[in-house]
């Protein structure tokens, strides 16, 4: 969950502004990653990041807490497994692709005018990029290129083309990445959020937004890219 700020129920939100980035996995394990907003980090958590007590709510029976990390920092999380009676994934199977390049932008499959017409009579935009998460990889190597293939999907909001170059540019929704790995779990340092550009030429710009001190930075990649449109 990316554009979620925490609720408290039944009156309204949180004490804080703050981001709920709720993670649910195929094999019932859950998270949460909450970067704090109100710019009252420098004097309310000016910790360390690393793992802190398992602390579970002691109202609520039914969440159990596997491990806390960060907690003295702006941007805490903890993964854990809560006992819902039951729940599902939903699928909306009505997008279809019809762009995959690699990421110097050869096209692979369908073609940018596709992309380009579905845009033009309306239709929303998802991207699927390949190996966003490198640079997040935990390897005994420590080197990126030995991180495990993964892709990481957005959905796309502005859309620019250019028309004598066929060149089609998107702006994404906000999105969280976390180093990749079966199940996904939130640890120090293994996760981040923020925006990106992406172009069928492979060029993909990550705006990003350190949790632990919300600065911005900037970070060009090469990908391949997968397009969608419903």
């Amino acid at each position: 969950m990316s554009l979620r700020q925490p609720i408290e129920l039944p009156a309204g939100f949180g004490p804080r502004a703050a981001m709920s980035f709720f993670l649910y996995n195929q094999d019932g394990t859950q998270a949460i990653a909450r970067p704090y907003l109100d710019g009252a980090a420098g004097a309310a958590a000016d910790g360390l990041p690393g793992p802190a007590a398992v602390d579970p709510p002691p109202n609520m029976p039914r969440y159990h807490q596997l491990d806390n990390w960060d907690a003295a920092t702006n941007a805490p999380s903890q993964n854990f497994v809560y006992d819902f009676d039951l729940y599902r994934y939903h699928v909306n199977d009505t997008w279809r692709e019809v762009l995959r390049h690699s990421a110097q932008g050869e096209v692979e499959s369908g073609s940018v005018d596709e992309l380009a017409a579905a845009f033009s009579d309306g239709c929303e935009i998802k991207i699927g990029v390949a190996d966003l998460c490198d640079d997040l990889c935990d390897n005994l190597s420590g080197d990126p290129a030995h991180a495990p293939h993964h892709e990481v999907f957005v959905q796309g909001g502005s859309a620019y083309y250019y028309t004598e170059r066929k060149l089609f540019l998107i702006g994404s929704h906000p999105l969280v990445r976390v180093r990749p790995g079966i199940p996904l779990r939130y640890r120090s340092r293994g996760w981040d959020f923020g925006w990106l550009l992406l172009r069928t030429d492979g060029h993909v710009v990550y705006r990003r937004c350190d949790p632990y001190t919300l600065k911005f930075s900037d970070h060009a990649t090469r990908n391949a890219i997968r397009w969608f449109v419903r």
